[in-house]
């Protein structure tokens, strides 16, 4: 197993290779060799397979924060061997003196390209980086400073779990970083959390699940209980990729993974997008050059649109209409997709990520068409499940906390409705965007591309300002399902399309629009580049507008939007 090769590099790291750079690494995915000083220049990485090697805590640090910026904290805390265990002290005295470390955590202060942060570093060299009193408190004391000055937590995780010989003293020490945790998170300040080979037991059902942001490096191993635990427990089979960090990813535990020579440029660009200033945003907004935000192609209703409801909607479904994935290098900057909502899986109808609209640090949230089957059918045909609208709500709250404008994107005929959807609650998920985005703290703008397709949409269609695309379409159902179940006649969809009013006037018309986003004459799919500009105008201006507002006043003015849709009579 690799577990047992991976023992093998680590003896040969501190067990007596008196010129390490003279031999040759092999690595044990691949068996490629490599000269011992390249693979070290590399960051340890295969330069065949990119297999990941364990970093002791100082080459992690020396590749991440800028030189001569560490200052250690608590660098003389050691072990006191609390339960008196047979052995303890004398193993812990070996690997100090083979690891120079005085436990298994590196923690302190520094600047990474430029931005400060504090730094949490696990050496799974030192007893499998087992938490114990030592561990525990080195890092509850990390957040404890990180909240006190104000600064983000990047911690890099690698362990076994609990520390065995130190028995309920050691599991008390997942209670106590987390709770560091929740009140560095209360104080709205960033943790990006960096799972490294291998990250599991207690280590993972603590501290090290809690970040704002998970990165994984690839093919870290990753999970609560390990695989020998399992198959010899319950005597499960389990797949090869278990575990692993491309399988959490996909399981949606995991936002981004980042290889080892892109992680100090990621990290640092996760920084500045995630700093908690709403005045800084507020500059931006001021100071950024925002070209031709005040263009009349703005907020344009009169724009006249001849096309009748059902040829619209052929023109919104024709294969080539752009999707998000079109508008998005056009529209943003620096866009960092992040992943999963932490309870089952990643959806593919639905992304979402951080990224800048001329300078401003946004949310994007956004329902993806495909052009292709294949495209398709990685999107679900942009028909969400729950775990979608729960990724959604998940980066909203997120925006949230740091203060960042909300942008969604709608185009889907629908929520999926099959029985998996059902089992996992998609009305509960679809309610929940609803009332949770009611009440968000920070602006929500969104934008109806193409199709607006009942609840499916309106759970991304809570906001401040919506707008939409001059051929987009907006209706409480699809036209077919209508004529289905108003008069059990599938073959009438053109007809329901016309009664059922759900162009984007009528949608000015009936209050739930503020603008339309004018298309070429042949639609979007006429000229991307001219829609994009014009998408981006109506951001910008938009989002500049809500960010001068008080965040009371507009809580209350999207309300009082909703509050007042509606057409009845009393008496």
């Amino acid at each position: 197993m690799l577990e047992d090769l991976f023992k093998t590099v680590t003896k040969r790291f501190y067990d007596g290779d008196t010129e390490p750079q003279e031999q040759p690494f092999k690595c044990p995915r691949c068996q490629h060799t490599t000269p011992f000083s390249v693979f070290q220049e590399s960051g340890k990485v295969c330069p065949k397979c990119t297999y990941h090697s364990r970093l002791t805590a100082q080459e992690r640090l020396n590749i991440t924060v800028d030189s001569e910026s560490f200052i250690e904290y608590d660098e003389t805390m050691h072990s006191v061997d609390p339960l008196k265990f047979p052995s303890y002290p004398e193993k812990v005295a070996v690997l100090q003196q083979k690891t120079n470390l005085r436990d298994a955590v590196l923690t302190g202060e520094c600047t990474i390209k430029g931005n400060p942060a504090v730094v949490i570093i696990m050496d799974s060299h030192f007893m499998m980086a087992s938490m114990g009193s030592v561990v525990g408190e080195k890092v509850t004391r990390a957040f404890e400073r990180a909240t006190e000055k104000k600064l983000p937590v990047i911690a890099f995780t690698a362990s076994g779990g609990a520390r065995m010989q130190e028995g309920i003293i050691s599991l008390m020490q997942m209670a106590k970083t987390s709770a560091a945790v929740q009140r560095h998170n209360e104080a709205g300040l960033l943790y990006i959390t960096v799972m490294t080979d291998p990250t599991t037991g207690g280590i993972t059902a603590s501290f090290a699940s809690l970040g704002d942001i998970i990165i994984a490096e690839p093919k870290a191993l990753i999970g609560f209980a390990g695989r020998r635990v399992i198959e010899g427990t319950i005597k499960q089979h389990l797949p090869d990729e278990f575990q692993l960090a491309e399988f959490q990813l996909e399981h949606g535990f995991v936002d981004i993974i980042v290889e080892r020579n892109k992680m100090r440029r990621t990290l640092s660009h996760l920084i500045k997008l995630n700093k908690n200033d709403i005045h800084q945003i507020t500059d931006i907004t001021e100071n950024e050059n925002l070209d031709d935000a005040d263009s009349d192609n703005n907020n344009n209703n009169e724009i006249v649109n001849n096309r009748s409801a059902w040829d619209r909607m052929l023109l919104i479904r024709d294969k080539n209409r752009p999707t998000i994935r079109d508008y998005m290098p056009r529209i943003f900057d620096d866009f960092y997709e992040l992943h999963g909502d932490r309870y089952y899986g990643d959806d593919g109808a639905i992304i979402g990520g951080i990224g800048r609209l001329n300078g401003i640090p946004v949310t994007i949230i956004a329902e993806v068409k495909g052009r292709n089957i294949q495209e398709n059918k990685a999107s679900n045909f942009a028909m969400p499940h729950p775990e979608g609208y729960r990724k959604a709500l998940r980066l909203a709250k997120q925006a949230e906390k740091f203060h960042r404008p909300v942008i969604c994107f709608i185009d889907t005929p629908g929520a999926f409705c099959g029985i998996e959807a059902e089992e996992r609650g998609q009305g509960e998920a679809i309610a929940k965007n609803l009332a949770e985005f009611m009440s968000l703290k920070t602006p929500v703008v969104s934008v109806v591309l193409g199709e607006g397709g009942s609840g499916g949409a309106l759970a991304l269609g809570v906001c401040d300002s919506l707008a939409m695309l001059g051929n987009a379409l907006y209706s409480v159902i699809s036209p077919r399902g209508a004529a289905s179940i108003l008069w059990k006649d599938a073959t009438r969809e053109q007809e329901a399309c016309e009664v059922m009013q759900i162009t984007a006037e009528d949608m000015i018309k009936f209050g739930v629009a503020e603008a339309i986003i004018p298309e070429p004459e042949a639609g979007a799919q006429g000229d991307l580049d001219i829609v994009s500009k014009n998408i981006k105008e109506y951001l910008v201006k938009t989002i500049t507008e809500k960010l001068q507002k008080d965040i009371d006043v507009l809580q209350k003015e999207r309300y009082t939007k909703f509050r007042k849709i509606g057409i009845f009579e009393e008496g």
